[in-house]
């Protein structure tokens, strides 16, 4: 165990010295930035240390063979150092490339989507989600070039409640990622929970966190409305969001069952497949995490009444605007 320091550092987020055998992250870091930035850079500190004093690289390049072969043991990211930019800034990166070009175009079609006509705005959002579906499956067919990385959406917690999980599988079905719970400390509680990852490219993983948060905020608004004079409690509301997560989610495969625009011949199983079967991310995944747990948990006594009122909101649920926005804190939160 190494000592651990928060400094005020200039051109750095992080350093090992072998000498004191401290790792010292950048007050700026720790302070301005998401756990997972944190994280990230000190996992590639760590792997000096590994380096350092496993391997006795002594004489090496600092990021020689053995900081690289550290880096594999530890699931590190060899190159967050320096002036690489941190995770929520490549999350959220622009660089002008197609990848970029296709964002724009999305969202002009989801400002669109934001119509008071409602056939209009349906439209428009379904047009949206075929650009992106056929934009990752030409890319996987292709077997273009592609970077992936893994951001948190949400909060940790010591327990999520059940539509968390319901959400994680419409992200995983729609929108080109792999989801998975990892520990992480709770600073409320004082304790380690969970906190939800989401691993694909950067434009998927921004995409998927925009409608994680975009789905969550249209829960919580609609069941506020629901609600008003029924006075009912948590387990409800869980109902109700289930019902909501399960709704859009029918919406999404019934707009992706039908013919696209341009006439071009993409059946809805071939887009499941890509979606859930990209090699190079299964890759990615599996080496991030090559032991996985699953657990199931018990959906108790569920008002069925409740829930299809929810299905019914979820079913008029229309994703528009800021989809590509920068956003604040954790992993995009929607500017309005």
């Amino acid at each position: 165990m190494p000592v651990f320091g928060v400094a005020d550092m200039n051109g750095k987020w992080g350093l090992w010295s072998g000498r004191a055998r401290e790792i010292t992250l950048s007050r700026k870091l720790v302070m301005e930035h998401p756990w997972d930035c944190a994280r990230e850079v000190l996992h590639h500190e760590m792997a000096h240390q590994f380096a350092d004093e496993v391997f006795r690289a002594h004489g090496e390049p600092p990021h020689g063979p053995s900081f690289r072969k550290a880096c594999g043991i530890l699931r590190a990211n060899p190159k967050a150092s320096g002036d690489y930019p941190l995770l929520d800034a490549r999350v959220a990166g622009e660089s002008g490339h197609a990848e970029d070009r296709m964002c724009l175009r999305v969202k002009k079609l989801l400002a669109l989507a934001g119509s008071s006509n409602r056939h209009e705005a349906e439209t428009a959002m379904s047009m949206a989600h075929d650009m992106i579906a056929r934009y990752n499956v030409d890319l996987i067919g292709r077997n273009g070039d592609r970077e992936f990385l893994s951001a948190f959406a949400g909060r940790p917690a010591l327990r999520h409640p059940r539509q968390e999980g319901h959400m994680a599988n419409l992200l995983q079905e729609h929108y080109f990622v792999r989801i998975i719970w990892v520990r992480s400390y709770v600073v409320e509680k004082g304790g380690m929970g969970t906190v939800m990852e989401i691993s694909g490219t950067p434009k998927n993983v921004r995409l998927a966190g925009y409608v994680y948060d975009y789905v969550k905020r249209f829960i919580d608004t609609e069941w506020s409305v629901y609600n008003k004079g029924r006075a009912h409690g948590e387990r409800r509301k869980t109902d109700f969001a289930v019902g909501v997560i399960e709704g859009f989610g029918s919406k999404l495969r019934a707009s992706a069952k039908k013919q696209p625009a341009d006439g071009a011949q993409r059946d809805n199983a071939e887009r499941t497949l890509a979606c859930t079967r990209d090699p190079k991310l299964e890759d990615y995944f599996h080496a991030r995490y090559p032991y996985i747990r699953t657990r199931r948990g018990s959906s108790g006594m569920v008002d069925g009444r409740v829930l299809q009122d929810g299905r019914e909101r979820g079913g008029s649920l229309v994703i528009h605007e800021g989809i590509c926005e920068r956003g604040t804190g954790g992993l995009l939160i929607a500017n309005e």
